[in-house]
């Protein structure tokens, strides 16, 4: 029997006002391990993923069982969905002869997971802005550090775009184009300091409120705080703050700002490098191919 090991980094979207558009890989990982020729029940999500990649390769199908390991939340808005889709992917492809390139993986899963902004980073790592089946990626800074308030409940994504509005006002539309232009020109530059006042968003952040009432007092107390900005992360319920010094301060204060509410928080840095193979204890390998 053969086994593979992929771990796929979290990730954060929407950035705000990048709604279905931007993405951030972090250093927070799930374990996706597959074993080709044991028959076990598979996650729903892994089946379907299983059957793309079949469906696409036309490559025969072959039985095998799945297990997931790590630090990735469920339903918190920081692609947990993205890591068993993508590391099923991955792990098919892998045993089937590398059929595909890193491009084509990236849309099976973003096609599976019926918006692309966290399979981008997922499966690229870095900042990326997708269009479409179109990806860009960006390098980020170890200097940049993403604080994280995880409460302990979930939000389904389902949930969260069911109470979204049909319109939204045209000069609500362009300061989104204008905050989510300037938020891609700062990680393009790595010219950080260009993300503070940017997060604004109109597009989801007013409306799923109502899911995570805390969300406006959180957000002001990390900028507060001192940092850059805030923001829900995805479909929340997750929220994120962008900082380049004193993020143990600004966790501090985002926890304070929750009041009554059970959560806890997370520090950490962007993931340049995106999905990845173990083949063994003690070598790890790109599993992309060409680039793009």
């Amino acid at each position: 029997m053969q086994q593979v090991t992929v771990r796929v980094p979290a990730s954060t979207s929407n950035l705000g006002p990048g709604f279905d558009c931007l993405g951030v890989a972090l250093r927070i990982y799930n374990d996706v391990i597959v074993t080709r020729g044991e028959k076990s029940r598979l996650p729903a999500i892994a089946r379907a993923a299983a059957d793309l990649f079949f469906q696409r390769t036309r490559c025969a199908p072959f039985s095998f069982s799945i297990s997931i390991r790590g630090d990735v939340p469920s339903s918190r808005g920081l692609g947990g969905s993205v890591t068993i889709r993508l590391g099923a992917l991955l792990a098919m492809n892998f045993l089937s002869g590398n059929r595909l390139d890193r491009l084509s993986i990236f849309r099976l899963c973003a096609r599976l997971e019926g918006h692309p902004d966290n399979a981008g980073p997922a499966s690229l790592g870095g900042f990326t802005v997708v269009r479409g089946e179109n990806v860009q990626r960006f390098e980020v800074s170890p200097a940049l550090y993403f604080v994280l308030l995880i409460p302990d409940f979930e939000v389904k994504t389902s949930t969260a775009r069911k109470i979204l509005p049909a319109r939204i006002a045209c000069a609500a539309a362009v300061e989104n184009c204008a905050n989510a232009c300037a938020i891609t020109a700062a990680f393009a530059s790595r010219n950080y300091s260009g993300l503070r006042g940017a997060f604004a968003d109109h597009l989801h952040q007013p409306f799923r409120k109502k899911l995570i009432p805390f969300l406006p007092r959180v957000i002001a107390a990390a900028e507060k705080a001192g940092a850059l900005g805030a923001f829900l992360s995805g479909s929340g319920s997750a929220i994120a703050a962008v900082t380049l010094r004193s993020p143990e301060k600004i966790a501090a204060a985002m926890l304070r700002a929750t009041r009554s509410t059970d959560a806890r928080t997370l520090i950490t840095t962007a993931d340049n490098n995106g999905a990845r193979l173990f083949r063994s204890p003690s070598r790890t390998t790109n599993l992309h191919g060409p680039s793009p």
